[in-house]
């Protein structure tokens, strides 16, 4: 997706980063009297019915709800667009990893004062991807903690243990090799956001804030202990090399040829929706570990964002809160989208006990729950992800064919990386 370009350099406080323009919009207007009319822009499934929920019982706050491209593919441009002609909606969904270029933008609202009565609802992690300096500008809805789906057949009858930490992996995936030349335990991880759920797990963040400017670490040491992680695995050609989001990739997990994945809670359906002729075989567990340290990675999550010209805030804000915590709501989001809710409440609805039958029965969203609670709280996205993930995805995308490692392509997005951000007038340190 392309950025809007930034205007003016980051304004950054001791504390974390605040970015130019954030905080904008009449927000004098939440007094207005009468009834509210908000207009929400978004793309997942299920945000429709949840409208029409609220608006059943909330006669003086309606919402209208209009569903748009999904944000890479066109929608977060359409955002960008209506906040420079003025004619931005008052919510937008917007995804974590490209919050910070929203705030950056300066097209987004300052809803602390609205959010606090239910800021204890939310992980403070959480809060950290929709906002800076301990302030917020949209209320998180759902996150994306990581997990292993596996074969749980083929493990059986293999008699292979399922790994726990990134050694066992090792050891489970020559295992694999060995009980079927033709299979392997998991496709390389070439799709950049997928690959930063790892590289999140491994403490090894990209992005940071020093003194006055933007830290790029994508080329850190912590980075590349990840990088050869997954860069030995593909020499010893213990992982496939399908490309991310292929055809050929569920027709390897239908057919037993690829064991495994770790990847995020959406995987679920993803895999159940295109891997058709291994269902009720597979199982899920929990990420595997590097050594005892008990931490998991996240790739993927939205918010419900507020943008800088509604003038109802505080009423925008009621809905998105609603949304995201509200029983009917959130039961609706879990059934229809499949997501892992971000509220603490949200986390326990009863939906999320109930037995999937593609993985065998297994109430495996209690799995995801229980990991929700042992994300890397460290994590930051950086504002020009767009150029992040390109130059990273490409690259990883030429690892198979040899012709580049994992290393060339976080130093070839270390690069990219730092060139955008001083492009955009950031300062970023060295």
């Amino acid at each position: 997706m392309r950025r809007a370009r930034l205007a003016g350099a980051a304004l950054l406080a001791a504390a974390g980063i605040m970015l130019t323009g954030c905080g904008g919009g009449n927000t004098e207007a939440s007094d207005t009297s009468g009834p509210a009319n908000i207009t929400f822009w978004g793309w997942a499934e299920g945000y429709e019915k949840s409208v029409e929920l609220w608006n059943k019982s909330h006669p003086d706050i309606q919402v209208k709800y209009e569903s748009i491209t999904n944000g890479g593919a066109g929608g977060y441009d359409k955002m960008f667009t209506a906040a420079k002609a003025g004619k931005a909606p008052c919510l937008a969904q917007i995804g974590y990893e490209s919050f910070s270029s929203f705030l950056a933008a300066g097209v987004l609202q300052d809803i602390s004062e609205h959010v606090k009565p239910q800021r204890d609802e939310f992980a403070d992690w959480v809060w950290g991807n929709v906002g800076v300096n301990g302030k917020a500008y949209g209320v998180p809805v759902d996150t994306a903690p990581m997990a292993m789906f596996y074969r749980a057949d083929l493990f059986k009858d293999a008699k292979i243990a399922v790994p726990k930490t990134w050694d066992e992996f090792t050891a489970a995936a020559a295992k694999v090799k060995a009980a079927d030349p033709s299979a392997r335990i998991m496709n390389l991880p070439t799709d950049p956001y997928l690959y930063a759920g790892f590289a999140w797990q491994g403490d090894a963040p990209w992005f940071g804030v020093k003194g006055d400017a933007w830290s790029v670490s994508l080329d850190s040491s912590a980075n590349t202990t990840v990088a050869d992680y997954w860069q030995g695995l593909f020499d010893k050609q213990l992982v496939s090399s399908y490309p991310a989001f292929d055809a050929a990739l569920y027709s390897a997990w239908s057919k037993g040829e690829v064991w495994s994945e770790v990847g995020p809670v959406w995987s679920a359906s993803l895999i159940r929706d295109n891997a058709g002729g291994s269902a009720g075989k597979w199982a899920v567990a929990p990420m595997p570990r590097w050594g005892s340290t008990d931490a998991v990675g996240n790739s993927g999550g939205s918010a419900t964002a507020v943008m800088k010209d509604c003038d109802r805030p505080k009423e925008a804000t009621e809905f998105a809160l609603w949304m995201s915590t509200h029983d009917d709501s959130v039961s609706n989001l879990i059934a229809s989208a499949a997501i892992l809710p971000a509220s603490k409440s949200g986390l326990a609805n009863s939906a999320l006990d109930a037995p999937q039958s593609y993985y065998g029965d297994q109430p495996i969203y209690q799995t995801f729950r229980e990991e929700a609670a042992k994300v890397n709280d460290s994590w930051r996205w950086g504002p020009v992800m767009s150029t992040t993930a390109t130059a990273l995805g490409d690259g990883l995308g030429k690892v198979h064919t040899k012709k580049s490692t994992f290393a060339d392509a976080l130093a070839g997005a270390q690069k990219g990386t730092v060139d955008a951000l001083r492009a955009q007038g950031f300062s970023v340190s060295k």
